[in-house]
């Protein structure tokens, strides 16, 4: 059986019940704002830029068939269109529309807000020590950016 409220656990239990903390937040926030947990995250990669199918297949971690029915449901709410890409005539990019670019700066800016409220619990240095550390687990394995950092720059800049 669990082990008591509050005890000590293992690194794969610590992680695993994170990943899914952090996710029941996401969602909820996504739904909130009439997203899928899926469709939060392909607006939130398109806030920097526009990307082609391939690079965002490999961002969210999706097969090319799984990728482009969410760019079809999202499209088809608006939110996002596809484009011609300047470089290759033969290929397309996916971009935020004006009004995926609004709904998604307030959808990003809520669940920054919830999610930075889950280690309440801990005081400021315990906040910097977490951040530090799984800073580190996401460089290690190279994890894509997903989800821009707060200061990685406004919505909509260019840059990461």
């Amino acid at each position: 059986m669990g082990k008591a409220v509050g005890a000590h656990m293992g690194v794969v239990a610590a992680l695993v019940r994170s990943s899914f903390l952090v996710n029941a937040v996401y969602a909820a926030s996504a739904r909130e704002y009439g997203l899928t947990p899926q469709q939060g995250q392909l607006l939130c990669v398109l806030m920097p830029q526009p990307y082609g199918m391939t690079e965002l297949g490999g961002i969210l971690g999706l097969a090319k068939s799984s990728l482009t029915g969410l760019v079809d449901r999202t499209a088809r709410s608006g939110l996002v269109r596809r484009e011609a890409d300047p470089d290759d005539a033969r290929a397309v990019r996916v971009a935020l529309t004006d009004e995926g670019a609004t709904l998604v700066e307030e959808f990003y800016a809520e669940t920054c807000r919830r999610v930075d409220l889950l280690p309440t619990g801990l005081d400021e240095g315990e906040r910097v020590q977490l951040a530090e550390l799984l800073s580190r687990l996401v460089s290690d394995n190279e994890v894509p950016v997903v989800f821009m950092e707060l200061d990685e720059g406004t919505p909509g800049a260019n840059g990461r």
